[in-house]
């Protein structure tokens, strides 16, 4: 009885478990994302967003997002600035060329969904929370949601009179079940 019982249990045990791992929604992200980042002076956007987006509402430790920004994409509406934002002092593309975020504990809160994970900006890793709405409509989906960066703890140029050091950067990303 034990020679069959323990590998039945152990069967049982490994199909739930591969059950559970995909239970959690993956999603594609679409083209028309909006990844902006806002102040004074400068603002723009970042044209190119990817990644990977596992969210499921009733399996929040199976989700995660693991998503990067293409810094070469920015745009500021002005060539000298996207050129300048691109050089050593600010974001080194050269040598960092994205913006990654991962995630690592994602819960549910009173507006919707608080995302922790590791922003990397310019080789530098700190610790970011960000709040996020999620609107869920069957195969589409979309996060949106505002948080702050300081660009200075990111060695992302210098303190400036003109260029503030907190960022707010805003973005919505529209999805699709894949």
């Amino acid at each position: 009885m034990k020679r069959v019982f323990y590998p039945l249990v152990a069967g049982i045990l490994l199909m739930s478990s591969a059950y559970m791992s995909v239970t959690s929604k993956e999603w594609k992200i679409s083209d028309n994302h909006s990844i902006k980042f806002i102040s004074k002076d400068p603002t723009g956007i970042f044209k190119d967003f990817k990644g990977t987006i596992k969210f499921d509402e009733k399996d929040l430790p199976g989700s995660k997002f693991d998503v990067s920004i293409d810094v070469s994409s920015i745009s500021t509406g002005n060539g000298m600035m996207n050129k300048k934002a691109q050089t050593e002092e600010w974001f080194n593309t050269e040598k960092f060329p994205q913006i990654k975020f991962i995630s690592n504990k994602i819960e549910k809160s009173a507006n919707g969904y608080t995302v922790f994970g590791d922003l990397k900006i310019k080789g530098t890793s700190k610790p970011t929370k960000i709040n996020v709405l999620v609107v869920n409509a069957g195969d589409k989906a979309r996060f949106s949601g505002t948080f702050n960066v300081d660009r200075i703890a990111f060695k992302v140029g210098r303190k400036s009179e003109t260029v503030p050091d907190v960022m707010k950067i805003e973005f919505d990303i529209p999805v699709t079940k894949k």
